[in-house]
């Protein structure tokens, strides 16, 4: 799970392992794609997105 910032300002909690695409909507903002097809769009910049998402599974890989 990794923590996102709503362009509204709240935090929120994401799967990780559910992103399919994650891309620059405009020059503050990034667009996430779920692999439902359902997109959120956060204020992170899509680098920082998926440095988390990277993060992230490297940390759950650790454990196996």
């Amino acid at each position: 799970m990794i923590q996102l910032t709503r362009l509204n300002g709240k935090a929120f909690v994401l799967n990780a392992e559910l992103i399919r695409a994650v891309e620059a909507s405009s020059d503050r903002d990034t667009s996430i794609t779920m692999v439902d097809g359902e997109r959120l769009t956060v204020q992170e910049p899509v680098e920082e997105v998926v440095r988390r998402a990277v993060e992230y599974n490297r940390s759950i890989r650790a454990f196996r």
